[in-house]
């Protein structure tokens, strides 16, 4: 039995769950998203409790039903309170504005760099935090991802875009290692 996917999920209240054969539709305050299980994936609502099972017990549908399970619940969480993502950006001269639904990043480049924002997804700046924020989960990692792909983390200085609660790796400089070195 997948651990994860045995347990149940409760449904909060002001959240309706629509099963239409193998759609999986989540309707909330905060928005609506809808999923397509594949065929030998079973969801049931019992209780106020979505229940997730599986008809055969290979390998893959193994790994598939604690993956449905998960995304359920990712749904549910999403349109009740929705998923944000913070980055923290360091540099000289680095600076972000969000204007109507793009984001433009100057980042010691040529050419400022602007990441459009998807539809469900909020961007916003406040000093050197930009926060990423919506209903889809998968949405708002992914845009996250993009933006700090654009200039990581360097490791000597600093400098970069990386997640508030990311630790990045620092090295020392050849100066340090000098110091060090002769000092032995």
């Amino acid at each position: 039995m997948s651990k994860i996917g045995i347990r149940t999920i409760c449904i909060p209240e002001g959240v309706t769950v629509k099963i239409d054969g193998s759609k999986v539709k989540v309707i909330g305050p905060k928005g609506e998203l809808e999923l397509e299980v594949l065929k030998n994936i079973v969801v049931k609502i019992e209780n106020s409790q979505i229940i997730v099972s599986r008809l055969k017990h290979g390998n893959y549908t193994r790994a598939l039903h604690g993956l449905y399970r998960a995304l359920i619940a990712n749904m549910i969480n999403g349109v009740f309170s929705g998923f944000e993502k913070k980055l923290d950006f360091k540099g000289v001269g680095f600076r972000a504005e969000v204007v109507e639904k793009k984001l433009i990043l100057h980042l010691g480049f040529s050419h400022p760099i602007e990441i459009i924002a998807p539809d469900g997804i909020d961007l916003k700046v406040e000093k050197n935090v930009i926060t990423v924020s919506g209903i889809d989960r998968q949405k708002v990692g992914q845009v996250a991802a993009d933006i700090r792909s654009k200039k990581p983390v360097e490791p000597y200085k600093g400098k970069g875009i990386k997640y508030v609660d990311e630790i990045p790796r620092r090295k020392p400089g050849k100066a340090a290692k000098a110091i060090v070195g002769g000092a032995a």
